[in-house]
C-alpha cells in the first residue's frame, strides 16, 4: 500500500511539474525582446530609411504596385469576393477568424464553387480563433479544398500551444492580395453602423508585392503540411501595375529581424512631424513607450484612435488605460472611438509611410503571434489614410490628462491588475 502511495505521489507531482513547465513555456514571450530604445538617425523622408528597413527587416521594398483601402465590411467582402470568383488557377487563404455565419457561408460557397472547376484552393486557419461548423468544413472538403489547421494540439507540441497565426492573407491566381485585420466573420459586415458591425479596414493589392503576400503564406502552409507550394500558378512573374513602392513584412516568434516590434519602432524613431496610430488593443511596452514619448519631446504630434465603450476585452482597456499617463503628460492625444468596437490597425508616419495588417500594437503580437504588415512608401496613399483617420477622429472621444489623473481608486486599482497580463492579451 505504502509503494502504491509513494507512486502516486511522484506520478502528481510529475504531472504538476509538467502542467507548470508548460504553462510557463506557453505564458513566454519567446526569444528576447528589445529591451532598449532606437537611436534616432534617418528622418522617413530620408533615401536612406527605406534602405534600412529593407535591410533590418530583411524584406525588400519594391516598385509598381497598386492598393485600395477597403473601409469596412461593405467594401472588403465584395472586393475579396469578386477575387474568389474570378480565380482561374489558384486561391490561399489564411486567417485567424473564419466564423459560421452569413459572411463564413457566403466565403465557403465561393471558395468550393472555384475549387469544383479545377481551381487549387489552400485554405489555413488558425486552431484557436476559426470556428466553422462541420457542415462547412464538409462542404470545403468536399469540393477538393486543402484545409488545415495551425498548430493544433499535440502531445509534442503542446509547450507551442500559445503560438498562433495571426495572419489575414488572400492571394488569387498569385495576382490579387489582400491583407488587413478583417476576419470572416458577421461582426465584420456592414458599415460599421452600429455595435453589431465592427468598423475596420482591409487593403486590395496588385503588382510585384503579391508575391510577397504569398509568401508569407506559403511559409505558415509549408510549416503546417511539410507541402512546398512553388509553381507559376502560385508564384507568377508580375509586371508594374501601378507607381507604389510596397513591402511586405512577416514576424513571428523567432524574433531578431523578424521582430514586428522593431518594424514598429524604426519609424516611431525617424518620425518628424506626426504619427496618426489607429490600434485596435493599443498596449505598449516600456520600450515602445520611451520611444514614443521621445518622439513628444522632439516635437512629433501623436494621435491615437482606440476602441471606446464596445471594447471587445475589457481587460485589454484597463490594462492600456494604466499606460496613457506617460504620452498624456507629454502632449500625446488619446481618443476612444465611440459607433463600434475599433478594429483597425494603421500606423501613418509624417504622412509619408503607412503599415497596415494584422499586428496589433501589443507584446502578443510583438512576440508571440505570427503577424503580417505591409508597409507603403507612398505620400500620396499616406494623406489618404490620415483623412480615413480624420474621419474616425469626427467619431471618438478625446481622453484628456484630467480625466486621466481622476480615476477612481477602484479603476485605478484594475487598470494596474490588468497589467499582469500584458503578454497574454
Amino acid at each position: 500500500m505504502r509503494t502504491w502511495k509513494l507512486i502516486t505521489v511522484v506520478a502528481v507531482s510529475a504531472l504538476a511539474s509538467l502542467l507548470v513547465a508548460l504553462a510557463i513555456l506557453n505564458l513566454s514571450l519567446g526569444n528576447k525582446s528589445i529591451d532598449s530604445r532606437l537611436q534616432r538617425q534617418y528622418s522617413v523622408a530620408s533615401p536612406e530609411f527605406e534602405r534600412i528597413m529593407d535591410a533590418v527587416l530583411t524584406s525588400e521594398v519594391v516598385d509598381g504596385n497598386r492598393v485600395n483601402a477597403l473601409v469596412n465590411g461593405n467594401e472588403i467582402f465584395p472586393a475579396m469576393l469578386d477575387a474568389i470568383r474570378s480565380a482561374e488557377k489558384t486561391i490561399t487563404l489564411e486567417t485567424y477568424i473564419y466564423w459560421s455565419g452569413t459572411v463564413g457561408r457566403e466565403f465557403t460557397h465561393a471558395l468550393s464553387e472555384r475549387a469544383k472547376q479545377g481551381v487549387k484552393v489552400k485554405v489555413l486557419l488558425d486552431w484557436f480563433g476559426s470556428n466553422l461548423d462541420e457542415d462547412l468544413i464538409d462542404e470545403m472538403r468536399a469540393s477538393s479544398i486543402e484545409i488545415r489547421r495551425y498548430n493544433p494540439p499535440r502531445w509534442y507540441s503542446l509547450h507551442q500551444m500559445n503560438h498562433r497565426t495571426h495572419k489575414r492573407l488572400l492571394v488569387v491566381d498569385g495576382r490579387v492580395g489582400f491583407i488587413g485585420g478583417a476576419g470572416l466573420a458577421d461582426k465584420w459586415s456592414g458599415d460599421a453602423q452600429d455595435p453589431d458591425h465592427w468598423r475596420d479596414t482591409h487593403f486590395r493589392v496588385e503588382g510585384p508585392v503579391v508575391t510577397q503576400i504569398q509568401s508569407a503564406f506559403i511559409d505558415n502552409w509549408l510549416q503546417t503540411t511539410g507541402e512546398v507550394l512553388y509553381g507559376i500558378d502560385y508564384l507568377p512573374r508580375l509586371e508594374p501595375i501601378g507607381d507604389q513602392r510596397v513591402q511586405i513584412f512577416s514576424s513571428a516568434p523567432a524574433g531578431g529581424s523578424k521582430s514586428m516590434q522593431l518594424m514598429y519602432l524604426i519609424p516611431i524613431t525617424s518620425a518628424e512631424t506626426s504619427i496618426d496610430l489607429s490600434a485596435a488593443y493599443f498596449l505598449p511596452d516600456e520600450v515602445a513607450l520611451a520611444t514614443m514619448v521621445a518622439a513628444l519631446k522632439r516635437g512629433v504630434r501623436i494621435r491615437i484612435i482606440m476602441p471606446g465603450p464596445h471594447m471587445d476585452e475589457a481587460v485589454v482597456t484597463h490594462a492600456s488605460r494604466a499606460k496613457w499617463g506617460a504620452l498624456l503628460r507629454e502632449g500625446a492625444e488619446l481618443y476612444q472611438y465611440q459607433p463600434t468596437m475599433f478594429h483597425c490597425k494603421v500606423m501613418v508616419v509624417d504622412a509619408l509611410w503607412t503599415s497596415v495588417g494584422s499586428t496589433n500594437f501589443d507584446s502578443r503580437s510583438f512576440s508571440i503571434n505570427d503577424e503580417a504588415n505591409m508597409n507603403i512608401h507612398d505620400a500620396s496613399f499616406a494623406r489618404a489614410q490620415v483623412a480615413v483617420f480624420e474621419n474616425d477622429l469626427k467619431h471618438s472621444t478625446r481622453v484628456t490628462l484630467k480625466e486621466w489623473q481622476n480615476r477612481t481608486w477602484w479603476q485605478r486599482t484594475l487598470d494596474a491588475a490588468a497589467t499582469t497580463l500584458d503578454s497574454q492579451l
